[in-house]
């Protein structure tokens, strides 16, 4: 194929570059800031869909966060492309406090109890093993689908102690704290975007009367 990688990379490289990609998250967020600035919108309608983008990062749905963007950033007329690059918010590195900001206050909503054993990794610490939780509870819910057409016997119970205890905390308490992030991040980056499609028309403003002299010239 034309767009083949020469150089495979080895199963340790892709887990690698995906918690740390190559330049590191700074050149990352530093590309995605600059393909959003560069966007042919209004900055309002673009920080509408990274207001989409962020606070579907708050959203338990992973796999989906990019559907669930695109359709709030259309529901509230924003940016679409903007909303998708938005949700780049949510990475390894910033999902742990996501998930803590979430399930805390979704049991404090609730009035019920986080149970930190359900979210510890086998080392111990809190909130690593967010990912295993919702990895165990894609594997039950395949081996219960299986169970229809087999003769293995269903068994919920490992999909009713997620969904009560991790899940639906997740979904109720997401909503506050992606409101909040959500709507910082459209006040800081209207002004941002304004700014610099200012300065970017000046700039092209400026090479437009510089080739026009030479015209008026002649």
């Amino acid at each position: 194929m034309v767009f083949r990688r020469r150089d495979r990379r080895p199963l340790w490289r892709v887990v690698y570059e995906f918690f740390w990609p190559r330049g590191g998250w700074g050149r990352a967020a530093t590309y995605v800031k600059h393909r959003v600035r560069r966007l042919p919108d209004t900055p309002e309608k673009i920080a509408r869909g990274i207001w989409a983008g962020v606070f579907t990062t708050f959203c338990p749905f992973y796999g989906f966060h990019f559907f669930i963007a695109a359709m709030i950033a259309m529901i509230m007329r924003g940016n679409i492309l903007a909303s998708l690059m938005a949700t780049f918010f949510g990475n390894p590195l910033t999902y742990i406090p996501i998930a803590y900001a979430s399930l805390t206050t979704g049991h404090w909503l609730l009035g019920t109890r986080l149970d930190r054993s359900l979210l510890e990794s086998p080392g111990g610490k809190d909130f690593c093993g967010i990912g295993c939780q919702f990895g165990r509870a894609g594997r039950d819910l395949w081996r219960n689908f299986k169970a229809i057409f087999t003769d293995d016997k269903a068994d919920w119970r490992g999909l009713s102690e997620f969904g009560s205890e991790v899940f639906y905390p997740y979904l109720v308490g997401g909503i506050l704290p992606g409101i909040i992030a959500a709507t910082i991040a459209y006040y800081l980056c209207v002004p941002l975007i304004r700014a610099y499609q200012n300065s970017r028309r000046k700039a092209l403003r400026a090479k437009l009367n510089q080739l026009k002299i030479p015209a008026d010239g002649e």
